[in-house]
């Protein structure tokens, strides 16, 4: 296992690899960290992936000093993960806004993204532009960190590892480093508009996966359906599951993200 630093120009992301055979480049969401892979990596290894779990613009270890935080931005990144690795076909696997980040990456560049793997996707905006504004102003107050505590703490479903204290106190922690709550409040303020936009650009086989208990959507269960319809792709629901299936039911998210994987797998 390596952690490495990509240059980015005004900063810099943090890149945690481990394994050896075709890349798997992981993307989590906004406000966590790519320890949210922590349980998932070790299946992918002993299937014969290489993984490589990357921290977002301003979390985890990533620098703090970039001039934007949006999706177009972490895709980039991801795009330049991938080269620094060695170049494409990989799976992305992306989580949450991460998924946002995936869907960017695999319309801007084919070649470099040959299968994606989005849990609890964020591919278009929700709620209303009011209740958005909302949710930007609670976070920039000065309770805003009790704010996301709070809700980031209900996102987790009926299951959970044996770690996820430790692992929720961890991901609460890296957001107070200097300059990280600023790149998070930065970060709420990113729309999915682009990301809707490019999803017919988008020939890369996909697979939605959705905990039937996540509560970022009204009806998990369409949302699925919704972007997998759209990305001409598939979608497994894992009962009891968050938003981070692959944090709290990884033995589930492998068995759906497995098969797919594989190379003679039809993904019709």
């Amino acid at each position: 296992m390596s952690v490495q630093e990509i240059d980015r120009g005004r900063g810099r992301i943090a890149v945690e690899t481990v394994g050896a055979g075709p890349l798997v480049v992981c993307v989590p969401g906004m406000g966590e960290s790519r320890a949210s892979f922590r349980h998932l990596a070790p299946g992918l290894v002993a299937a014969g992936h290489r993984v490589a779990m990357m921290d977002l613009r301003g979390h985890g270890d990533s620098s703090a000093d970039f001039d934007a935080y949006d999706d177009p931005a972490a895709a980039s990144d991801v795009l330049a993960v991938i080269d620094a690795l060695g170049g494409g076909p990989a799976t992305v696997v992306g989580n949450s806004m991460g998924a946002a980040a995936a869907v960017l990456a695999a319309a801007e560049r084919p070649a470099a993204v040959s299968r994606l793997v989005l849990i609890g996707p964020f591919v278009r905006d929700h709620g209303s532009a009011a209740s958005r504004l909302l949710l930007r102003v609670l976070l920039a107050r000065p309770w805003g960190a009790a704010v996301w505590r709070g809700y980031y703490g209900s996102l987790f479903g009926e299951r959970r590892p044996a770690d996820h204290d430790e692992h929720v106190s961890r991901a609460l922690a890296l957001l107070r480093r200097p300059g990280r709550w600023r790149a998070f409040q930065a970060t709420t303020r990113t729309s999915h508009a682009p990301a809707e936009a490019a999803l017919s650009e988008v020939s890369a086989a996909t697979l939605v996966i959705m905990g039937d208990r996540d509560r970022d959507f009204p009806d998990p269960e369409a949302e699925a359906g919704w972007v997998a319809d759209a990305l001409r792709g598939r979608y497994r629901m894992i009962a009891g599951a968050g938003h981070y299936p692959m944090a709290e039911q990884a033995d589930a998210a492998l068995a759906a993200m497995l098969p797919f994987l594989t190379p003679e797998a039809n993904h019709g």
